[in-house]
């Protein structure tokens, strides 16, 4: 618990707020815990099935029929085949959401070897493999894009300013572009990170 206590809790409004949180804390995590990864089942079960129930044949003739899907019904081969096409979407989307966060982290100045131990303790090499655009060299200066919460942002260099900023659009198709006032392209990353959290798909439905 001491160790907690000594990690800056800053809110957004505090002068060195993206200086704190731009800065790694070590560690970054704790092991989960058999309750902790029970419950993790638990939610993906929920959403698979969910997305199961709206892809099976049968499930559609029971709504087609004006008839609730019982439960029982999941037992059924076929309704259990869509449940593994459901679980196929779920490891793409999986592939998707850590290939971002493995972008934010390397571009946020993690290593490939940090990348690798939070990816079940792979290897640095194949870490790079599997993330190769995540860790820039020292030098680049190139443009970075970035795909996060159902959006898109590219962060751009000003070689003038010798500064960063970004151009965004959310999932719910808002559209954000900064100044060219970001002294890293980390904090630009986490500036446009926090945009694209705010108009994900949900804020879409809000509006529709």
């Amino acid at each position: 618990m001491d160790d907690v206590k000594t990690i800056p809790t800053p809110d957004q409004s505090d002068e060195h707020f993206w200086a704190t949180v731009l800065t790694p804390v070590d560690p970054a995590w704790n092991d989960p815990g058999d309750d902790d990864t029970f419950a993790m089942d638990e939610q993906v079960l929920a959403a698979v099935r969910s997305l199961a129930e709206r892809i099976s044949t049968r499930a559609l003739a029971y709504r087609t029929a004006g008839k609730p899907f019982d439960a029982a019904l999941m037992a059924a081969p076929d309704v259990q085949l869509a449940m593994l096409r459901s679980l196929y979407e779920a490891k793409l989307s999986v592939d998707r959401l850590a290939e971002s966060a493995a972008t934010v982290a390397g571009r946020g100045g993690s290593s490939y070897a940090q990348l690798g131990a939070a990816w079940g303790g792979i290897k640095r090499q194949s870490a790079r493999l599997k993330w190769p655009h995540a860790v820039p060299k020292k030098s680049a200066s190139e443009s970075i894009p970035l795909h996060y919460a159902g959006g898109d942002a590219v962060i751009h260099h000003d070689p003038g300013a010798d500064a960063w900023w970004y151009a965004a659009t959310g999932a719910d198709l808002q559209e954000d572009e900064s100044e060219a006032v970001y002294g890293t392209s980390a904090e630009a990353i986490a500036r446009a990170t926090e945009f694209l959290l705010t108009h994900d798909r949900s804020a879409r439905h809000e509006t529709t």
